[in-house]
């Protein structure tokens, strides 16, 4: 075995479909695929792009192995300044289905580290996850960054959401605090204590087609209060959730004329651990800290409006995560993790400091193809 790491061509695409096949059959996962076109179709190289991805495969030959997308993205650092990184994403290695070629998984991670010192990758199902893991093993730091969850409906969210009615005991518990309308009680109660500690004050949401220069004027009045967050001024949010884009909302938040928040949301797709619900999901925020709960209540407003049975949302943000618990969502077990490489760390140091105010959300990363 001859690895050899190098940018993905259109002469590579007929090996990656082939090893592609290779996955699916021997894992039986339909979704373990990497893109067939070696031109990505999600933020692909642009003049003046000021986010795109680039992506690189393993060749053993004639055969691809393995291979890894990069999303290029500038971050902000407070009293760093700003700072081009990359999320690493999509990485599949035949090592999955196939012991001969375990080292592959890791010759990605170190070619992408080449690449970009300054790396992240985010979500990963859990730091209990294998790719998880393998970071940790290679000097990355681990941060989990919280889930949040606002029942709608609750007695459909007793009868379908299936990933707490694995064991039969709970599901039959979850059907009868239904029928009685005891769970329906007992849900409503401890949103609505949350929900009273917030505040929406006299503010006025929007649905807008794209950001402009009012949007700008909140990423520079905002950023101090984030010690680090992936730039969202007008040009950027506008390449992010482009006027095309239908599946997702756009919400500027005013008060007496003036902005002082946003709002993305969307439906996500569906999710068998959902059953039949329709799942709503704060995609993307930002504001002053003290403005974060009109801004989250707009959120809320327009996804109840949209008819969601259940809203979600991952905040890294302390502010945030006040706000949200505020507005009445209850915090659940998480399996989104922000893995930092060693040269991001030292970058966001003291990290035990600068943790708690991070602004991840579920728009970072490589989330927005794959849940909408």
């Amino acid at each position: 075995m001859s690895i050899a790491i190098q940018p993905y061509a259109k002469e590579h695409e007929p090996a990656v479909r082939e090893f592609n096949q290779r996955l699916r059959q021997s894992s039986g996962d339909r979704d373990l695929v990497f893109s067939e076109t070696a031109v990505p179709r999600w933020f692909p190289p642009a003049p003046d792009a000021p986010v795109w991805n680039e992506f690189f495969v393993a060749t053993d030959g004639s055969s691809v192995r393995g291979a890894y997308g990069l999303k290029q993205e500038t971050f902000f650092v407070r009293g760093k300044g700003l700072h081009r990184v990359a999320c690493y994403h999509h990485a599949l290695s035949e090592g999955i289905v196939d012991r001969a070629y375990a080292s592959v998984g890791g010759l990605l991670v170190r070619d992408a580290l080449a690449r970009q010192p300054l790396l992240y990758a985010l979500g990963m199902g859990g730091a209990d996850r294998p790719l998880a893991k393998m970071l940790r093993a290679l000097g990355f730091t681990l941060t989990t960054v919280p889930f949040l969850f606002r029942v709608i409906h609750p007695n459909k969210f007793l009868r379908e959401m299936q990933a707490l009615r694995s064991a039969r005991g709970r599901a039959l518990l979850m059907n009868v605090a239904a029928a009685t309308g005891l769970g329906w009680l007992a849900i409503k109660t401890l949103q609505g204590v949350a929900g009273l500690r917030g505040r929406a004050g006299n503010s006025r949401a929007e649905q807008v087609s794209e950001f402009s220069t009012w949007a700008d004027d909140l990423w520079i009045g905002a950023r101090e209060s984030v010690s680090m967050a992936a730039v969202r001024d007008a040009n950027t949010l506008r390449h992010l959730y482009e006027a095309g884009n239908e599946h997702l909302t756009r919400l500027k938040v005013s008060r007496n004329g003036a902005a002082i928040g946003w709002d993305v949301v969307g439906e996500r797709r569906k999710d068998a651990k959902f059953g039949s619900m329709r799942v709503g999901s704060v995609v993307d925020c930002w504001a002053m800290p003290e403005n974060a709960v009109p801004v989250v209540k707009t959120a809320i407003r327009a996804l109840e409006e949209r008819g969601m049975d259940l809203i979600v949302s991952n905040q890294s943000h302390q502010a945030w995560r006040s706000a949200f618990t505020n507005s009445g969502f209850l915090e659940g077990p998480s399996n989104f993790v922000l893995a930092t490489s060693k040269k991001l760390t030292e970058l966001l140091q003291p990290i035990d400091e600068t943790r708690p105010s991070f602004h991840v959300t579920r728009a970072d990363g490589d989330g927005l193809p794959r849940n909408f």
